[in-house]
């Protein structure tokens, strides 16, 4: 493909199809899904925790009945975040939906289930002086082609789940490292180590764009460290992180490590 051409692409392909697809991707299976990672900032543990019950009580439960499944719902703690100051006072929430249609009308479906309203007006009807939550950040990508849905690679009670954040300093760059993982095998490589994929998106809208969104789930700390350990020994990635096309494809990586919280469905 053309510089030109690939650059082309790497702008439009993210947007390119999602409208419409409607049943045909449910029933497809394989069809990439439009994701949402919504970052949930918190004044307070006790603001949190309101939220965090809500979460597994309510919003899951309505988010399933209006077809949204699964539900991922993540903290990050600093005794797994060893840089952090303290613990994060926020949720994350990963969504999926089949096309550009069912992620903009799941708000007035959710408004539709009297069982879903009632309870979030109990609990997020508070006023404007006392909100639960700050505010709600919302990174948009478009699944990969060799991950196009979420997936829930394991339920052990100890399981933590790595999220790493790749920026790119300009859009042909962001998409060859989309190429990297896709066609250049790199995702292949962690699923034949162990390293299990929860999703792979790339970013259409959000923050430090361009950029994509990865996560890893794994059995335990342990069983990550292990993971990494094999992934940075394996010869197929010493041969592929020196291939040139691939190079300078990475600005800035954020790594951080999170837990399940109490009903998710990852």
């Amino acid at each position: 493909m053309k510089r030109r051409e690939f650059i082309m692409t790497a702008g439009l392909a993210a947007l390119a199809g999602t409208a419409g697809r409607g049943a045909r991707a449910a029933e497809a299976g394989g069809a990439q899904q439009l994701l949402q990672l919504r970052t949930l900032s918190f004044a307070n543990e006790a603001k949190l925790q309101i939220f965090a019950d809500f979460l597994a009580q309510s919003m899951v439960p309505g988010l399933n009945r209006a077809g949204v499944t699964p539900v991922g719902a993540f903290r990050v703690l600093k005794a797994d975040n060893p840089k952090l100051e303290a613990d994060e006072l926020i949720i994350r929430v990963l969504l999926q939906f089949p096309d550009a249609a069912s992620m903009l009308t799941i708000a007035k479906r959710l408004a539709a289930d009297a069982t879903f309203a009632a309870a979030q007006q109990a609990v997020l009807g508070t006023p404007m002086k006392d909100p639960v939550y700050q505010r709600i950040e919302t990174q948009l990508m478009l699944a990969f082609t060799q991950c196009p849905k979420i997936e829930t690679p394991t339920n052990a009670a100890d399981r933590v789940f790595q999220l790493r954040i790749y920026e790119s300093h300009n859009c042909e760059r962001a998409a060859r490292k989309v190429q990297m993982f896709n066609e250049g095998g790199e995702i292949a490589l962690f699923r034949r180590l162990g390293m299990h994929p929860v999703f792979f998106g790339s970013s259409v809208a959000g923050t430090k764009l361009p950029n994509l969104h990865y996560m890893l789930g794994f059995e335990s700390p342990a069983a990550l460290d292990a993971g990494w350990k094999k992934f940075r020994a394996d010869p197929e990635w010493a041969k592929l992180s020196k291939d040139p096309q691939y190079k300078d494809t990475v600005s800035n990586i954020t790594n951080l490590i999170l837990r399940p919280l109490p009903g998710s469905q990852v």
